[in-house]
């Protein structure tokens, strides 16, 4: 069918667009979508709306049927947590010079390029990686590209992931590296950590996450850096940052490249939304060459004694080389960049040195709070935010807990129950928590 407002659905330019790339059909395009995924009927919109009230008043219904995790006591996690954000941090991010997910251009940047290289800075030191890049779209993207990094570096194509990962993000990785790229699966131990891996010299890296999707922290770091660096791979580490005031951070145990979400640090949950993730490596040009996302650094202008911020070896990118670019990368995250950096400045290492050590408190508090009814799994490991749970009926258990006004975790699987404990969670919701799943195992 013809659109009066999009000139490629005219079926001649269409047929145009399709032959100059070799498909035959638009289906084409969507051949890895399982096709129980595929809708395949006209999507069920409501009849249009002839005045603007009445749109009005169809949003705000559907607005109003929202939670907010805030209203509700929420242990909802999995990848995006509910941390305190400080008013500061939204304060900044809506100024009207930073509020745009463009990381900025010379002639409207308004600061963006110096705050950004702010945060930058903030999350070196923090990480004790000398490069990190302006933010990716998300922490998921960010492993990915870490991993492609690694097999460009090493000029290999296999890559072994922790098992320990959630299923929406390894099924993204699959995405991401498909069709060039193998990922196999190393085992997960009885404590949740990885297991015992072999390697030779066909594979480009080792992935690793701590705390994993289980939120254990793992302890093997420099064991497993020391086995790829025997087989001539790198060691790659997702890590999120909020926990490094207390963890160790990767590049201590050998790590080359780290990466993660920034979401943690000074960004509301959004309903799913307000991703960005982060890169890091140590200054040899060799892996920083393969970086094809932005790095911002500080340089002097032809005033002499002036300074400046902005792009550094951006011949790298595929601004500088579209589609010769390594990877395609765009500027959709830098306002989150900002906040990020916003909330370390805050925080401060004394800060996130007392975060961490109340969110590893309150997190190992709720896990022996719970274990009087459940059965709390890995409860030997050290946790960090997350642990897993197992239950006779996740549903039922997850529908109980809603009843009384509580959004109890995440379901893995049938049994299985991830529970997420913050900052923001007092040791009365704790126990109000824990008291409703013995109420509701017990019925």
């Amino acid at each position: 069918m013809t659109h009066p407002y999009i000139p490629n659905a005219e079926p001649r330019v269409r047929a145009e667009m399709l032959a100059a790339v070799g498909a035959s059909s638009v289906e084409e395009f969507y051949a890895d979508i399982p096709a129980e995924l595929r809708l395949d009927r006209p999507l069920d919109l409501p009849a249009p709306f002839t005045a603007e009230r009445d749109l009005v008043r169809h949003m705000k219904g559907l607005f109003a049927r929202t939670v907010d995790t805030e209203e509700a006591l929420s242990f909802l996690g999995h990848g995006c947590y509910p941390h305190h954000v400080p008013a500061v941090c939204d304060e900044v991010n809506s100024r009207s010079e930073f509020l745009t997910a463009y990381a900025g251009e010379p002639y409207e940047d308004h600061g963006r390029f110096q705050a950004l290289f702010e945060y930058v800075s903030m999350m070196g030191e923090l990480l004790e990686m000398d490069v990190v890049n302006v933010p990716t779209y998300d922490g998921f993207q960010a492993s990915g590209t870490a991993l492609r990094m690694a097999c460009r570096y090493t000029k290999r194509s296999k890559v072994l992931v922790t098992g320990a990962i959630g299923a929406d993000k390894l099924s993204k990785l699959r995405d991401f590296l498909a069709p060039d790229i193998t990922i196999e699966l190393a085992p997960v131990a009885e404590d949740g950590q990885i297991g015992e891996v072999a390697l030779n010299d066909s594979y480009a890296a080792i992935y690793l996450e701590t705390p994993n999707v289980y939120g254990v922290v793992e302890t093997r770091g420099r064991e497993l850096a020391d086995l790829a660096h025997a087989a001539g791979a790198l060691l790659v580490v997702s890590a999120d940052p909020i926990s490094l005031g207390v963890l160790a951070p990767p590049a201590s145990y050998g790590a080359d490249i780290v990466c993660g979400d920034i979401q943690s640090l000074g960004i509301h949950q959004n309903y799913g939304g307000g991703h960005a993730g982060y890169i890091a490596t140590q200054d040899h040009e060799p892996l920083v060459a393969e970086f094809p996302s932005r790095l911002f650094g500080i340089a002097p202008t032809k005033v002499p004694g002036e300074y400046g911020f902005g792009d550094v070896f951006y011949d790298r990118t595929s601004f500088a080389l579209r589609e010769e670019g390594k990877e395609w990368v765009g500027t959709a995250a830098a306002l989150w960049g900002i906040t990020a950096g916003v909330y370390l400045a805050l925080m401060g290492p004394q800060g996130m040195k007392e975060l961490g050590e109340t969110v590893l408190a309150r997190t190992r508090y709720a896990m022996d709070a719970l274990a009087r009814s459940v059965t709390v799994r890995h409860g030997g490991s050290v946790h960090f935010r997350e642990f897993a749970i197992e239950v006779p009926d996740s549903a039922a258990l997850l529908a109980g807990l809603r009843e009384r006004g509580i959004y109890g975790g995440v379901p893995l699987d049938e049994r299985t129950v991830l529970v997420c404990v913050t900052e923001r969670h007092t040791i009365e919701d704790i126990d109000r928590l824990a008291a409703a799943v013995q109420e509701v195992v017990q019925a």
